[in-house]
């Protein structure tokens, strides 16, 4: 029953969310390729970051990716990497990009198989006892996401960028204005993460890399 309660908590949640108005620009992905060559450097031209500290932008989600450099740009969630390279464009630049980068495929990866149990186990069930809802309540069984209500596609995401953003969010939980703090669904994001110890971060990071 508690985890009941959880999942419709959370959806509800996520639904709320969702309802918010959408009222970016429509995305031009030719127009964003152009962009594109200054981040290449640490996304790939494709998106796909060979760097396991950077994140693949491929396959991201449009909606979801076009609000976060938004909120890079306007300040609203600090990047040091990011520092000035978005600074000077306008809503309808960043919508390109976000189509561009969304029109890839994301390349797999791979859980460890000594954190796959554990890692599977928060994903699909959370940890109910303290209040931390399953991950496919928002991103979907399989890691797809649904970009119509801006949740991203997590599915093969380097295992170490997601682990540092879920300790970021944990951060902003418990010292707000510090860590990964922007709203929308961070509030959810940062709750969550907040009520798993270093391991089942760890451990829900890299099964989250293994999906497909």
């Amino acid at each position: 029953m508690k985890k009941l309660l959880l999942a419709c908590g959370i959806a509800a949640s996520a639904v709320q969310y969702a309802s918010a108005a959408d009222v970016r620009p429509q995305g031009d992905p030719a127009s964003g390729e152009a962009q594109a060559a200054v981040c290449a450097a640490c996304h790939a031209q494709d998106g796909n970051s060979m760097v396991p500290s950077f994140p693949k932008l491929a396959g991201l989600g449009e909606r979801y990716l076009y609000e976060q450099l938004v909120a890079i740009r306007d300040g609203e969630r600090v990047i040091a990497q990011m520092a000035g390279q978005v600074d000077n464009k306008t809503d309808q630049e960043l919508a390109d990009l976000a189509a561009y980068y969304d029109g890839f495929e994301r390349s797999g990866g791979q859980t460890d198989p000594k954190l796959a149990d554990l890692g599977e186990k928060v994903y699909r069930a959370g940890v109910a006892e303290r209040g931390v809802a399953a991950c496919t309540a928002c991103h979907g069984p399989q890691g797809h996401g649904n970009d119509p209500a801006g949740f991203p596609a997590l599915a093969g995401q380097h295992a170490e960028y997601l682990e540092g953003q879920l300790k970021a969010y944990a951060t902003g939980y418990e010292q707000p204005g510090e860590g990964r703090y922007t709203d929308g669904e961070s509030k959810i994001m940062r709750s969550n993460a907040f009520g798993l110890s270093d391991l089942e971060l760890k451990a829900v990071a890299s099964y989250i890399a293994g999906l497909q």
